[in-house]
């Protein structure tokens, strides 16, 4: 007899609620942290789900966890610099619709994790890197990348972490520059072929749990002091960026 989960997809009952499961945790692990929930999903679901579902289906979710986190947040957005962002979300996506060479295996991985160290750790970047002509550019840069690797987030929370004064407008403004990044896949993935309609049950219901993880998540942090926040949210980046180069060094080693 086929139960309401084994209808959500085209994998097992069982896969579809450990999916469901994580959806919640990671955005509240995002919404509580600032960054990292979409990299755990996203290596969750790899090993469970065919590769070629794999950025779409996650790209989906993670809009649903985004843009229910930038409601929740919505007055503490960084207005100028969702508006220099966008411009450069479009010519992205465009040019991921269009480029058909990819770089080496392992390259995008060390160009992400060296960016993100250097934003933790590094001199701060030069005011008109944080311009609005630095905004398009990362914009252009890291909805291009997202693309093809997935899970572009500790890039542009980085980026975002370089001109934020306080926690609240780091998320918000986080959350509305991915929001607008994951909606491209819609159109990128839909030229592409994929079909989202087969995993449309399990889809609704990873975004519906990520909603509920995320108003989790803003509850918390608001019980998070600035100092705590900055160090959490530089300790996920680097953590990330690190394991980002490990896998780097796998791939290029193959």
């Amino acid at each position: 007899m086929t139960t309401f989960l084994e209808t959500l997809s085209p994998l097992s009952g069982g896969i579809n609620a450990l999916l469901i499961i994580i959806s919640a945790l990671t955005s509240a692990f995002t919404a509580a942290v600032g960054v990292g929930g979409g990299l755990l999903m996203i290596m969750a679901m790899a090993q469970v789900m065919p590769a070629t579902a794999i950025i779409p289906i996650h790209g989906m979710v993670q809009l649903g966890s985004n843009a229910g986190r930038a409601a929740l947040t919505w007055q503490h957005i960084d207005r100028r610099t969702i508006a220099a962002f966008l411009p450069g979300v479009v010519l992205g996506a465009l040019a991921a619709i269009w480029l058909l060479i990819r770089l080496p295996a392992g390259i995008l991985e060390f160009c992400i994790a060296a960016f993100v160290l250097y934003s933790c750790w590094g001199p701060p970047l030069p005011k008109h890197a944080l311009g609005a002509t630095g905004t398009v550019i990362a914009g252009a840069i890291t909805t291009l990348l997202s693309s093809f690797v997935g899970a572009s987030g500790p890039m542009v929370s980085a980026f975002i972490k370089q001109g934020r004064a306080n926690r609240l407008n780091k998320v918000a403004t986080f959350s509305a520059c991915m929001s607008l990044q994951h909606l491209t896949k819609v159109f990128v993935f839909g030229l592409a072929g994929f079909v989202f309609h087969n995993w449309l049950g399990l889809l609704l219901a990873m975004i519906a749990f990520g909603f509920i993880g995320t108003w989790i998540g803003v509850r918390l942090l608001h019980y998070l002091s600035e100092y705590r926040f900055d160090a959490l949210f530089r300790g996920v980046l680097t953590l990330l960026a690190l394991r980002l180069l490990w896998v780097g060094i796998q791939r290029l080693s193959n």
